[in-house]
């Protein structure tokens, strides 16, 4: 085993050799936190204090910290497997990929598989690049879809603009989220290779989309000789009831991206799923986009496991369970403070708890973690909370949970009131 030292050593090292910027800020928003064990849907700080885990990396532990299946089908893998050689076909890659195909939208049928979720962004990227021979891409105003080439292009100027990737505003156009008027304006020169979007969008608080707009924007690619992408690494894998977060407004989408949960939290896997004319490149030069990590054959395995656990009818049983009733747990909170816990914006277990103050969610984060709960703010709008409890909590889980938020809410209700 790894000696560690104290947890004070792990902070001050911390900041001396990994992000001094972000130890130090938690420490400021009194997150005095560094993991130690972990298990199902919780975890413990350094020194043993327990927290319940509704942010979960962003879906990264859907099924919970080191799922026991996940592990077991990991560990039998390690007898046979490595990460493969990225050059060759592989077993494991062609079964992952006939998988996918099979699992998501009829649209959809070859996978690109990379290590991480904004590698897999940039993928979807210069498939839609290549297949309509144009450059501009459309985003929406406060979407985030990661920090790599051109993915952190896509998003809010807070990721790209200390590194100059901004993006030319040309060619990266940003339009607001259910404004239909806008991406029509942006579409109709025929000149846009893609629209990206999250189909509910994470790090802005969950805004839900309005009835028909996804759909509205899915006939506006196809009028206007744009693809569409669903970028579904957060809503995707059972997280709004469905396995696919787009599957509830009838949309079928010409790329389709997923990482965070794929990996079952073990395994660092991601995937582009295309159609066929997004991924015909790969006829033309198969060698044209390549990574050495991506589709390691010990990642497909895990991924298989995670996208066989994730249809089970059980799980997706659970998934409304767990919804319906951490709901009406949360509307009897919420009646209990009108005046600052104001809305639920929810999708399955996709949910962002709104406060009547511009950093209302600090408030609330800050109270849930003194009571043993960790859940994060919206880090583009500080008002919103992202709660996101797993797929497979029981009644007692959640039970529990609403306690917590009870007494949270309550104590950052008095401290927003008392300092206004």
């Amino acid at each position: 085993m790894i000696e560690f030292g104290s947890k004070k050593t792990v902070l001050d090292h911390s900041i001396q050799w990994w992000n001094p910027g972000k130890t130090s800020q938690w420490q400021k928003d009194g997150i005095d936190l560094v993991m130690g064990k972990r298990e199902g849907y919780y975890f413990y700080d350094m020194e043993g204090k327990r927290l319940m885990d509704v942010h979960l990396n962003g879906g990264t532990y859907n099924l919970g910290h080191r799922n026991p299946e996940i592990i077991a089908t990991l560990k039998e893998a390690l007898d046979e497997f490595d990460i493969g050689n990225h050059h060759f076909p592989a077993m494991t890659r062609a079964r992952l990929s006939e998988k996918l195909s099979q699992s998501t939208p009829d649209s959809l049928h070859y996978s690109i598989l990379s290590a991480g979720g904004s590698e897999a962004i940039d993928v979807a990227l210069k498939c839609a690049r290549y297949a309509t021979k144009r450059k501009k891409i459309v985003s929406i105003i406060n979407g985030y879809h990661g920090h790599t080439g051109l993915a952190v292009s896509l998003g809010n100027e807070r990721y790209s603009r200390l590194f100059l990737s901004e993006g030319d505003p040309s060619e990266f156009i940003h339009v607001p989220f259910n404004d239909l008027d806008e991406m029509e304006q942006a579409l109709r020169n025929e000149d846009v290779a893609c629209v990206i979007i999250e189909t509910i969008p994470a790090t802005y608080g969950f805004p839900m989309p309005e009835r028909g707009y996804l759909s509205a924007v899915k006939r506006l690619c196809e009028r206007f000789g744009t693809l569409y992408i669903a970028d579904e690494v957060q809503t995707g894998l059972m997280r709004t009831g469905k396995l696919w977060g787009i599957e509830h407004y009838g949309v079928e989408p010409d790329i389709l991206v997923t990482s965070k949960g794929f990996s079952g939290g073990i395994y660092p896997i991601a995937a582009t799923v295309v159609s066929k004319q997004a991924g015909n490149w790969m006829n033309e030069d198969g060698f044209a986009h390549i990574s050495t990590f991506g589709g390691s054959e010990l990642g497909c395995v895990v991924a298989m496991k995670v996208l066989e656990i994730s249809q089970r009818k059980e799980v997706q049983q659970n998934v409304d369970f767990v919804a319906r009733y951490l709901r009406t747990g949360l509307e009897t909170i919420k009646k209990q403070h009108p005046d600052f816990f104001v809305g639920i914006r929810q999708l399955g277990v996709v949910m962002g708890l709104e406060f009547n103050h511009p950093q209302g969610a600090i408030y609330v984060m800050q109270e849930l973690y003194k009571n043993g709960v960790w859940a994060i703010y919206s880090m583009l709008d500080n008002s919103v909370l992202q709660f996101k409890p797993g797929l497979l909590c029981d009644k007692e889980y959640c039970d529990e949970l609403l306690s917590k938020c009870e007494a949270s809410i309550k104590q950052a209700a008095k401290s927003v009131f008392s300092y206004s």
